[in-house]
Order: structure tokens, then sequence, then C-alpha cells
């Protein structure tokens, strides 16, 4: 299940303070950094955001 658009709209980077887009395929939801400089993904487990920054990894 999606995240909801208002939700997605607060939601930032924890490393560099850009937006985040979702990204949600059927194996691995997550959210992506817009930042070209950062673009850490951060996973989505049991429809929650995991913005740690431990457990984000470079597409």
């Amino acid at each position: 299940m999606p995240l909801e658009a208002g939700l997605l709209e607060i939601l930032a980077c924890p490393a560099c303070h850009a937006p985040l887009n979702d990204r949600t395929t059927a194996e691995t939801p997550e959210l992506i950094c817009t930042s070209p400089d950062c673009g850490l993904a951060y996973p989505v487990r049991d429809d929650i955001p995991v913005l740690l920054t431990d457990e984000a990894r470079r597409p």
C-alpha cells in the first residue's frame, strides 16, 4: 500500500533534508531521496518508513 500523499509531503531525507519520492515495487517498498548528491533509499517495513541512515542503501 503506498504512503499517504500528505505524509510523503512532510517527510524529508534525514541525511540532507531533501524531499523523498515513493518507489514501491512488489518486493521492496522504498523512499528515495531526491537530492542528486545524496540519493539514499530508505526501506518501508509494514507501511512504516524507516528513516535511519544506518538502514538506508545507496541505489
